[in-house]
């Protein structure tokens, strides 16, 4: 089987068992088919823009998959915990959107737009149980000493998710930042799943304590270069392939890579940064003097560094077959995302 056919087994199987759990939400009860459509809304399978680009690329359940798949197993059995992960994700989406005041997403009105904030919160937190109802799925496959493993990795995994958007959010009026800062607040973020996805799949399949780790690794370094990436985005990227919000990051006054990096240079970006709020006209031009500064160039070889990290732990790892190529393949991809 070549590896964008194993690709294209898993995608839609990935999708079948997202709407299996998802249907939960109404089981038996159509006074709950609201929540039900609100959540379908989120997933990308219903509303105005409804397709492949409102679902977004499902990479963390394909993470888990395929470490699992790559560590030996069979991947058929971790789909109940590739659905836990893609929920967890779109929970905390929907959470972040609202926070951050975010109007569109993948190139749609955000949820709490669409359906107010006290529905999207709702939907979000249901979402979440229904998460960790997925990962109990689990028990018909494997033994139960594996299944709670797997559940205390997502448990964790979620109380570092709300410990990075707390530090996201109260840095948001902090002056005082450097970029040691920075790394703390990711590895919460985006970080902390995306290692999550690595370490269960490789736990599902039975992988050796140590080749876990090095999944775990795998995982982590490159939910950093993600992030780091998507900093770059959120101030250089195309808002027509990014589908994220009009407003660049430096309008949001998010503290990502490249801006900590020219405060800490203190020169003309600082200067103006420290003026205060910066509008949209000035966006290109602000932009452009950060990349003057190496703001830029500094995030893009932070981005190179980390995928490397992640590159060296996954051929520590031994992935096997299909599946280990296509990580290391999507590793690739993720380093030089346009959106």
């Amino acid at each position: 089987m070549s590896k964008d056919n194993l690709i294209e087994k898993m995608l839609p199987a990935i999708e079948n068992q997202l709407k299996i759990v998802v249907a939960r939400s109404c089981e038996n009860d159509d006074n709950t088919r609201g929540l039900h459509d609100m959540m379908t809304y989120q997933m990308g399978w219903s509303g105005e823009g409804a397709g492949l680009a409102a679902r977004g690329k499902r990479i963390r359940p394909l993470l888990v998959l395929l470490t699992t798949a790559a560590s030996g197993g069979e991947w058929e059995i971790a789909l109940p915990a590739a659905a836990a992960v893609e929920l967890i994700h779109n929970f905390s989406l929907i959470h972040d959107d609202i926070e951050d005041q975010s109007f569109t997403r993948r190139g749609r009105p955000t949820l709490w737009t669409t359906h107010g904030i006290a529905q999207a919160i709702n939907t979000g937190d249901a979402m979440f149980t229904l998460a960790h109802l997925s990962m109990l799925d689990l028990e018909a496959f494997l033994p139960s000493s594996i299944v709670l493993d797997t559940i205390g990795i997502l448990q964790r995994t979620c109380l570092e998710l709300t410990k990075g958007q707390y530090l996201d959010i109260s840095y948001e009026n902090r002056v005082d930042l450097s970029l040691a800062d920075y790394w703390p607040m990711i590895d919460g973020k985006t970080a902390a799943l995306l290692g999550a996805c690595t370490k269960i799949g490789s736990k599902i399949a039975g992988a050796e304590s140590q080749t876990s780790e090095h999944y775990f690794t795998f995982g982590i370094s490159l939910g950093k270069a993600f992030q780091v990436q998507d900093d770059i985005l959120g101030i250089w990227g195309d808002v027509a392939k990014t589908g994220k919000s009009s407003a660049s990051d430096l309008i949001t006054g998010k503290k990502s890579l490249p801006v900590l990096y020219g405060l800490e240079r203190g020169d003309a970006f600082a200067k103006r940064w420290l003026q205060g709020p910066i509008s949209a006209a000035k966006v290109y031009e602000i932009a452009t003097q950060l990349e003057v500064e190496g703001g830029k160039s500094f995030a893009q070889e932070a981005a190179f560094k980390l995928t490397n990290q992640a590159l060296n732990a996954l051929e520590a790892a031994k992935p096997r077959g299909e599946a280990g190529g296509m990580l290391l393949s999507l590793s690739e991809q993720l380093l030089g995302r346009q959106s």
